[in-house]
């Protein structure tokens, strides 16, 4: 099958340049593997949270501009991160996920551990905060889902007080969950999603919410059990409760996330484009430093040509990168990687500590051609979380990255 761009991974960093490159008519597969990083998001997108010695970051561009040289951002320019950031605003906005937040200051969001993190876009059912110790509410009601246990409620009930607001914790037990709990392992957030969808369902859980709030509570806050694909139910919801009501991010996997990802897939295919759900690349043919295929472990022996491939496959986690007692390595193409050679080098003593394997990636050039034998292959990219050159957790960066990277290449593609 011949495509003008193949991407391998359809994660967030792969959607967006998929979407992107469709939209200009261009013939594009994406190959995805099944649930990506991006079903562990909470709702929110970071840009830029904190500098590598931990420096905590309010002006996410002004800060960009002391970034090391191997920093992602630092490759794309900083002077193209503004408007990089607009079109990743507007393209979230043109797929139907509009959401709230200025590239200039981060906001913050809320976690379903009770403290306050640094994000740049934040999805508008749930709850944001201009300053990390300090909430718009004097009194809150926070309610939780009989026997739902992915909410730590009692984390979020004293974070909420540790910002000096006065918390009362309700449980309901609405009927259409009913079912679920008849075993534990259905009480999962998009289990549970998936069983308030109807306007009867949300009705109920309307009508259970209204029952238990009191005159004084100025806000019900809740965990993200609705919306798996749209946020349909969860406008619903919050037009039949009486009271402000905002949503918490769970535990992963995690609704929100979901709902992106289904989002940006849908219209991805709606623009033409190939989602080859549940596959996974398995090695690729070259000719001198260009990639002229790569073979699926589904396809068998039909071979995905494309004059462009685009490597967003994640870290670790998704599998992006892997490691065994030698090496560190890209399973896919092997790619050269910026980990060490010495496996004593890729942790540090301490849980908490900056642990150093969390910055290693497939080593690009400044357009982001993967190198391979030290050499950049003229039609291969890498965008996402299967960079080098930053911490994710630590600086709070890693959706940014995935963005932006995904935009700039795909920009790039489109122009040559």
């Amino acid at each position: 099958m011949r495509f003008h761009t193949v991407i391998v991974g359809g994660g967030l960093s792969g959607l967006v340049a998929g979407v992107t490159l469709a939209r200009t008519g261009k013939r594009v597969a994406i190959v995805s593997s099944g649930q990506s990083s991006l079903h562990f998001n909470g709702g929110s997108l970071e840009l830029l949270g904190a500098l590598p010695d931990g420096t905590a970051v309010q002006r996410p561009l002004e800060a960009a501009a002391s970034l090391p040289e191997e920093h992602p951002y630092a490759k794309i320019g900083v002077s193209r991160l503004p408007q990089l950031a607009a079109d990743a605003a507007k393209l979230l906005a043109t797929v139907g996920m509009p959401m709230q937040g200025d590239v200039s200051v981060n906001h913050y969001r809320l976690t379903p551990m009770g403290v306050a993190k640094p994000a740049w876009l934040t999805m508008g059912d749930y709850v944001t905060l201009e300053r990390p110790d300090v909430l718009p509410w004097n009194n809150v009601l926070l309610v939780n889902v009989a026997g739902f246990m992915d909410f730590p409620v009692n984390f979020v009930a004293h974070g909420l007080r540790e910002m000096g607001a006065t918390v009362r914790v309700e449980e309901l037990d609405v009927e259409p969950l009913a079912a679920r709990r008849a075993s534990a392992t259905e009480m999962r957030a998009a289990n549970l999603a998936k069983s308030l969808v109807s306007g009867s369902a949300v009705s109920r859980l309307a009508s259970a919410i209204n029952e238990v709030a009191g005159d004084n509570d100025e806000v019900v806050l809740m965990p993200a059990v609705l919306g798996l694909d749209d946020d349909h139910a969860v406008t619903m919801l919050r037009a039949q409760v009486s009271k402000p009501l905002h949503m918490v991010a769970t535990l992963p996997p995690a609704v929100p996330g979901a709902r992106l990802h289904t989002t940006l897939r849908h219209y991805f295919q709606m623009l033409g484009g190939t989602y080859l759900m549940g596959d996974t690349v398995q090695r690729g043919t070259f000719e001198g430093n260009r990639l002229t295929g790569v073979h699926t472990a589904k396809l068998a022996d039909t071979v995905l040509q494309a004059d462009n491939y685009v490597m967003a496959g994640g870290s670790f986690l998704s599998r992006g990168l892997m490691a065994n007692y030698e090496r560190v390595y890209e399973p896919v193409l092997d790619l050269d990687v910026t980990a060490p050679t010495d496996r004593a080098q890729w942790t540090r003593y301490g849980v908490f500590n900056q642990q150093p394997y969390m910055s290693f990636g497939v080593s690009v050039d400044r357009q982001f051609h993967a190198l391979k034998g030290g050499e950049p292959l003229d039609n291969v990219y890498a965008v996402g979380s299967i960079l080098g050159g930053h911490d994710p957790v630590k600086m709070g960066d890693g959706t940014g990255v995935a963005m932006l990277t995904a935009l700039a290449v795909a920009q790039q593609i489109i122009d040559n």
